[in-house]
């Protein structure tokens, strides 16, 4: 048999990162972020777990990349659902409704990601992030901010805070007085977006999340899992070494964390 080509094996390697965030978002999402290991997320993927080190550097990034698809995906729905529409009030209605909307019906994982953003790491720089964070510095643009680089960290807090309220055990705030809250802050009518007790289509309360994710699962047809990416070029042996991958493939990954 004849070696696969890059180009095929450069998909089979987007697939399986696909594979493994869909993975983390459930089973964080079903078990609890400290129940699942990287073991299950791999398994549940289909993936061999020792490539998971390959695509994510542990646990935490791992989720946190995968929560922040899920993000990304809920508000680019709700923004671009029909009818689509450019008023700036009715997209900044949009967002609001679209974030609130997973702290009520995804609360565990909501709960998870949030707590996870208070570790040293803070917010994990990755593709997932960056959109979402396009996506509301153009909610904000498009609402009439003339300062943006002001107005867009106000929001993305005030949406966070209303999130860590909504998911705080025992205590949470529901969310219609978050909403109005948000709602009287940006000058919104309350028939905007998506009121509280109706649903868009679609919407968070849609158990399937693979629409958020191009996994293009396995058939039998399919020629196998990819090659492993090369390995990371030797360190400069005139200055401090750096930790370099075993000779016997990727490097192992502690499945408890």
């Amino acid at each position: 048999m004849s070696p696969r080509s890059a180009s095929v094996n450069e998909e089979l390697r987007r697939r399986s990162r696909e594979r493994l965030l869909q993975a983390a978002v459930e089973l964080v999402s079903e078990r609890g972020y400290e129940a699942t290991t990287l073991g299950a997320i791999a398994d549940r993927a289909g993936s061999a777990r020792g490539l998971v080190s390959y695509y994510f550097p542990g646990k935490r990034q791992l989720v946190q990349s995968a929560v922040h698809r899920l993000m990304h995906r809920t508000l680019e729905e709700a923004l671009e659902r029909e009818p689509r529409v450019e008023d700036g009030r009715e997209r900044m209605a949009r967002a609001v409704d679209a974030i609130l909307g997973l702290a009520r019906d995804r609360t565990v994982l909501m709960r998870q990601h949030m707590a996870g953003l208070l570790q040293a790491e803070g917010f994990v720089q990755c593709p997932e992030q960056r959109r979402l964070a396009e996506l509301l510095r153009d909610t904000v643009v498009r609402h009439g901010s003339s300062d943006v680089d002001a107005d867009y960290p106000m929001l993305r807090s005030l949406l966070m805070g209303a999130v860590y309220a909504m998911v705080l055990p025992n205590v949470g705030m529901p969310l219609t007085p978050l909403r109005a809250e948000l709602f009287t802050r940006y000058r919104l009518d309350w028939a905007q977006g998506v009121p509280p007790d109706t649903e868009a289509p679609g919407g968070t309360c849609d158990t399937d999340f693979s629409r958020f994710f191009a996994t293009g699962r396995p058939t039998a047809s399919d020629p196998g899992p990819a090659d492993p990416p090369d390995p990371p070029e030797p360190a400069d042996r005139t200055g401090p070494t750096e930790q370099t991958e075993p000779a016997g493939g990727p490097k192992a990954v502690d499945q408890s964390k």
